[in-house]
């Protein structure tokens, strides 16, 4: 027992000396750490130009590379650290992975996120000084809340993640509610956590850009998120907050699936929506892939056809986003928009650069909630 607690340490100390080395300025070259880097790494790093870049200290590796949607192979040196660059990337958050002789894994040296359906890194790339929004700022800040809740949907234990406004604390007044989905690969916990939601509704509140509301961020990955919804993660919040139940103050929005799931249960239900938010997503233009979400999409067409007036009239606002044409749902979406052109169906549309990427769904929301509850 004592000499395998001698070795615990050993190995132990080894990792975190590996993590914590000293960077050298011919290292850095003018850059910073990551703000995503654990306690005592020096690496990831951010060039002033927004490169990325690495160390990795894997000396019995035979290939170490770097994922970010490209993969850039490390350069070996003699002390058995693997180093490299990237080209500039874009402002905001990006996942990564290590691929350490075929083996993709998250950075030890930094923090790690859900997405991609597994455990990965991420590394925030800064925004131009006078892009503000996603920064944290000297205002009243709101509070995120785990909350646990019994879904008797999926007959388990579930949690969702609820945001209250600076002035949630202070006031008895009931508060309108959006409810907002996360992407396929990921949970409940993506909008706090990449998407910066708090900050972002922060600072719009701070500058009556938006209202004072609550956000509530689901699980999505259910075998029947509408039912959930409906029956559980609503009447969940109503019972625990105060927030206004009629259908005037209540709003649904998602990104990707969490898009698909936000037409799936705002078209048959808008009796209980007033605001829907559409972001990098659309009904599959053709068949899914096998595993991936199925749905009659003709059914739902043929709901707003018949009632087209009926929507057009009940949401008070139906908006689109798209990160561009490098968006993997852009063509999905530019059908669906198509058909809703030709039904008659009223929307506002919204593209920005960026692909089906973080940033995006970040100017979504920073977009999107200056519109609810107005």
């Amino acid at each position: 027992m004592e000499k395998r607690f001698i070795l615990l340490v050993t190995f132990l100390s080894v990792v975190m000396i590996a993590m914590a080395q000293p960077v050298s300025d011919s290292d850095t070259s003018g850059s910073v750490r990551s703000v995503y880097c654990v306690r005592g790494a020096q690496y990831p790093r951010i060039t002033p130009d927004h490169r990325a870049q690495f160390k990795v200290v894997a000396p019995e590796a035979k290939l170490v590379q770097i994922d970010l949607g490209k993969k850039y192979d490390l350069i070996r040196n003699e002390k058995g650290e693997w180093l490299g660059t990237t080209e500039p990337l874009g402002p905001g958050f990006h996942y990564y992975f290590l691929i350490v002789d075929g083996v993709r894994v998250a950075d030890p040296s930094s923090e790690s996120f859900y997405g991609c359906s597994m455990h990965t890194s991420g590394i925030e790339i800064p925004y131009a000084k006078d892009v503000l929004q996603y920064e944290l700022a000297d205002v009243p800040h709101g509070e995120v809340r785990m909350k646990r809740y019994f879904s008797k949907t999926a007959n388990a234990w579930r949690r969702m993640f609820v945001y209250t406004p600076p002035c949630y604390e202070k006031s008895e007044k009931e508060y309108p509610v959006l409810y907002l989905q996360h992407g396929g690969g990921e949970d409940e916990r993506g909008w706090v956590l990449q998407g910066r939601t708090d900050i972002i509704l922060d600072n719009l509140i701070a500058q009556q850009k938006a209202v004072p509301m609550v956000i509530v961020m689901c699980d999505g990955n259910s075998q029947d998120f509408t039912a959930e919804l409906l029956n559980d993660c609503i009447p969940f919040v109503e019972e625990n907050y105060r927030v206004k139940k009629d259908r005037s103050h209540r709003a649904l929005a998602g990104l990707s699936m969490g898009g698909i799931h936000t037409l799936n249960t705002a078209i048959p239900h808008p009796e209980l929506f007033a605001y829907v938010g559409v972001f990098s997503s659309g009904w599959w233009a053709k068949a899914p892939m096998p595993g991936l979400m199925k749905m009659d999409t003709e059914t739902y067409y043929s709901l707003l056809q018949e009632k087209k007036d009926e929507y057009n009239a009940s949401f008070k606002e139906f908006w689109i986003s798209m990160g561009g044409k490098e968006d993997i749902a852009y063509e999905n979406c530019r059908i669906m928009r198509e058909r809703f052109d030709k039904i008659g169906i009223k929307y506002t549309y919204y593209e920005t650069n960026g692909g089906h990427t973080w940033p995006v769904w970040r100017e979504s929301l920073y977009q999107f909630a200056p519109l609810l509850f107005k």
